[in-house]
């Protein structure tokens, strides 16, 4: 399907667009408290989800978050690696386990790309300035997403903008960025959108380069809702984004440095979704969703790859997030094509069906299961099954626990054995599973300025699915055991948060460590709250990490770094703030991935409008 044809598809989308509506804050199919989460599926409140993170968008205005992996990489379990800063295929890992299997959702839309050998999400784009809340739920996630969740998910939500915001900034590198939001958000109906764009000549891609390589990015959504009746509510979104930048790679020689090379990707999601509360007892909705992906490597040996991705979902539930007694259950059919370097198409479909019950049996203690069963075209149907519990014992202590179980079939390039020498399809590949658990205790303090948690966990990958010996084969296990610590503190006006994460990832047939994740990574973030200023200060630090060397493809140890960030704002008016950020405040030399290059000390300076 092409994006003619998607936007064929979404076509009530745009006329929803068209007649003054706008998308819900909401990225899934059932009614949320604005303190609720919804990567859960069900709403749920976030002290009672353990493995969660909540990053709300004045996090991200604190921070002055550019793109996604600028602030998912300070999130305790998560480890980042980059190809060259500004650009670089950005791939994110949870609890070590491969980025394939971080299923990332925007609205509620899987944002996967089938195009991409193991059918994981690049976050090199991902800009922020249309998004209201990022929740990422750790652990297997099978019984919730089905496929790709073994590591986990990462959720963003867009914004429904009320009024107009605009925010420019331009600094280092001949970097430039400009956002704009605007539209009108009342309870019966709400129509609004926005666009970003993005511009930098960049740093060398490859550490050794001297050749600067510019990336350029942007963005737009825009989106509708509107109340047919008391109990019936129509909406939609449709967000586009493209982005085109210069990498290295390698010579006729195959030494890695400064090329030519460059790649470009145009993407297309939307959703229409159409709600009915309180019918028969029931809360209902009936989802359609579409995406559409196209990627561009242009080198010496140029490729494009596309991608497609259709949805159905119908689900029927009962209950909010504070209710004693809540439930969901719904159905849906996924569908997928993809091409192959040779540009031959090949698709993939599912059929599964799904349910989440939460009881509370006393106020106290909250206990959740869910199931899933899962049928796809092309392999065995797959059950997989959630337990969860959250035990307010007192004092602001909690303890919680749970256990999850993934699975991630085999993705269309893997099938087909896409690159393998001798040629033609894979044969007896398996799909890979994975069972994990946690534990949890916490305590907030009554007046809720304090917060500290901690939280160990294992995570088993049996059938990893690896590119080993000219073919797509799979490995006995993988496993990741390990635990976060993070807390939060206010003191007036300073606010003081800090993350650390132990992760011991290993190949369980060789013993040897997975690679591009750190064995200890943490963060610290003193901030100041004023009515006037605010400011943030951030020290992130790696430990060293297993990797491999893009010159020679041997294995080899990145080393370890300590990186830190300012930034700050000032109020000159109510609407008018002037904003400056300097990031890598020491100059530090250093490596998100062993062989590419980061920038040193930049700064930038902008002014945002927010009346």
């Amino acid at each position: 399907m092409r994006i003619a044809t998607l936007l064929a598809a979404t076509s009530g989308l745009a006329l929803l667009s068209t007649a003054a509506l706008a998308a819900p804050s909401l990225a899934d199919d059932a009614a949320a408290d604005v303190d609720s989460v919804i990567v859960t599926r069900l709403p749920s409140e976030p002290e009672t989800v353990l493995g969660l993170t909540v990053i709300t968008d004045q996090e991200i205005d604190a921070r002055q978050s550019v793109f996604a992996a600028d602030i998912l990489s300070d999130v305790p379990g998560l480890s980042l690696s980059r190809n060259g800063a500004f650009g670089g295929v950005t791939t994110v890992r949870i609890r070590g386990a491969a980025g394939d299997k971080t299923l990332v959702l925007v609205d509620g839309m899987v944002q996967n790309d089938a195009s991409s050998p193991n059918g994981g999400f690049d976050f090199a784009g991902f800009d922020l300035g249309d998004i209201e809340r990022i929740e990422i739920l750790q652990g297997p996630q099978g019984s919730l997403w089905g496929s790709d969740a073994i590591g986990g998910v990462i959720s963003f939500t867009t914004r429904e903008p009320n009024g107009v915001r605009l925010a420019v900034e331009g600094g280092s590198h001949g970097t430039a960025r400009a956002n704009l939001s605007g539209g009108v958000s009342q309870e019966r109906f709400a129509v609004g959108g926005s666009v970003a764009a993005y511009r930098t000549d960049g740093v060398s891609k490859a550490a050794n380069g001297t050749e600067d390589d510019g990336f350029e990015s942007w963005t737009a959504s825009l989106g509708g809702r509107v109340a047919l009746g008391e109990k019936v509510t129509l909406d939609g979104r449709v967000r586009y984004n493209r982005f085109q930048v210069d990498i290295d790679g390698y010579d006729a020689f195959f030494a890695f440095g400064d090329t030519a090379d460059r790649a470009e990707s145009e993407s297309w999601s939307g959703y229409a979704r159409l709600r009915a509360n309180d019918l028969i007892g029931l809360d209902h909705s009936l989802t359609f969703s579409a995406y559409d992906l196209s990627r561009d490597n242009i080198s010496a040996f140029s490729s494009t790859y596309e991608a497609q991705r259709t949805t159905w979902r119908y689900t029927a539930g009962r209950g909010g997030a504070k209710d004693p007694l809540s439930f969901i259950a719904g159905i849906e059919r996924d569908d997928t094509e993809a091409t192959v370097s040779t540009g031959a198409a090949y698709d993939l479909g599912s059929t599964s069906a799904f349910g989440v019950l939460r009881y509370a049996p006393i106020e106290a203690l909250v206990l959740t299961g869910a199931l899933r069963h899962d049928a796809p075209d092309e392999f065995d149907s797959k059950t997989t099954a959630r337990l969860s519990a959250t035990w307010a014992v007192g004092g602001g202590f909690a303890l919680q626990a749970s256990w999850g179980q993934g699975y991630k079939t085999p993705t269309i390039s893997q099938q087909v054995c896409d690159f393998c020498f001798p040629a033609g399809p894979s044969v007896g590949l398996k799909p890979e599973s994975a069972d994990g658990w946690d534990l949890g205790a916490s305590w907030r303090s009554a007046d809720d300025r304090f917060f500290v948690q901690a939280v160990a966990y294992r995570l088993e990958v049996e059938d990893q699915i690896s590119y080993g010996t000219g073919r797509y084969v799979n490995i006995d296990r993988t496993r990741t055991d390990g635990f976060t610590l993070s807390g939060d503190a206010v003191f007036g006006n300073v606010v003081l948060s800090a993350g650390y994460a132990y992760t011991d990832a290993v190949d369980d047939t060789t013993g040897a460590r997975l690679l591009r994740v750190p064995e200890h990574s943490g963060r610290i973030s003193l901030g100041w709250e004023g009515e006037r200023l605010t400011g943030r200060f951030t020290v992130r630090a790696e430990g060293e990490q297993a990797d491999s060397n893009p010159s020679t493809f041997s294995p080899e140890v990145r080393d370890g770094f300590v990186t830190a960030d300012v930034a700050g704002g000032f109020k000159i008016t109510e609407a008018v703030e002037l904003t400056l950020r300097i990031e890598n405040l020491t100059d530090e030399n250093y490596q998100e991935s062993l062989g590419y290059g980061e920038t040193g000390r930049a700064a930038f300076i902008g002014f945002r409008f927010r009346p």
